[in-house]
């Protein structure tokens, strides 16, 4: 089983120079740096450590799951955060899980005790909510269904029509922003039948950066789009 790592930045050199060394790269069949356009020595920084780096042509994190899929010849993809959220000895269990037979394995940073120290009362509420949404409309058994942390085959990205403009479009153009992809990817996993799991992860606070959260547009088109993917996607 072929294993791609893909790591997400913007601006997040701080993180790279603490997270990446504990990254085990004979883990992974490739591992990719999908750049948002640092300017603060990121992508310097990770071509001199001889890493892969893929810098996005179109903005927002769905173009760079667009950009960054095309790249992959790996049978599983894991993404992951280097800001510190993300802890890389988890990589392992995850990898471990899916040779299980699972379809996507999510990181929780709600299971069995872990926790996120990233959190915000807003943020934890919302998560929260989200999940416990996602589980009552579609019959699932998430104990989070929003973190970027986790592993899936890379054969879901158009299986599940996520690669696809318009299965974003009406809540980007709505709410005038630009969305990740792990809560419809969670949606449409429960909408499919496939198998899907959970190993608990601690989600330390982020390292140097800022957060990019969006909380009120995010959270409004994620919230939508819930209800919608009842009728809009079969």
């Amino acid at each position: 089983m072929k294993v791609a790592l893909l790591v997400f930045t913007w601006n997040e050199v701080e993180g790279m120079k603490v997270i990446m060394p504990r990254v085990d790269s004979d883990l992974f069949h490739q591992i990719i740096i999908v750049d948002g356009g640092s300017t603060d020595g990121t992508i310097e920084w990770a071509r001199e450590q001889g890493y892969q780096v893929h810098v996005q042509t179109q903005k927002g994190l769905r173009h760079a799951y667009n950009e960054a899929l095309e790249l992959v010849t790996g049978d599983i993809v894991i993404t992951f955060s280097p800001d510190g959220n993300s802890i890389p000895e988890l990589l392992p269990d995850l990898i471990a899980k899916m040779e299980d037979g699972f379809d996507m394995v999510i990181a929780s940073r709600y299971l069995d005790g872990a926790k996120s120290e990233d959190d915000s009362l807003i943020t934890a509420f919302g998560n929260w909510l989200f999940t416990a949404t996602v589980n009552v409309l579609y019959g699932g058994s998430y104990t989070d269904c929003m973190v970027i942390y986790r592993a899936w085959r890379s054969s879901l990205y158009k299986e599940l029509d996520i690669h696809l403009d318009e299965t974003f479009e009406f809540y980007e153009k709505l709410y005038r922003t630009k969305l990740g992809i792990e809560p419809l990817l969670s949606v449409r996993a429960l909408k499919r039948n496939l198998k899907v799991g959970e190993i608990p992860g601690d989600e330390p606070p982020r390292i140097g950066g800022h957060r990019k959260l969006q909380i009120i547009k995010w959270g409004l088109s994620f919230y939508t789009s819930f209800f919608r993917e009842l009728w809009f996607w079969k």
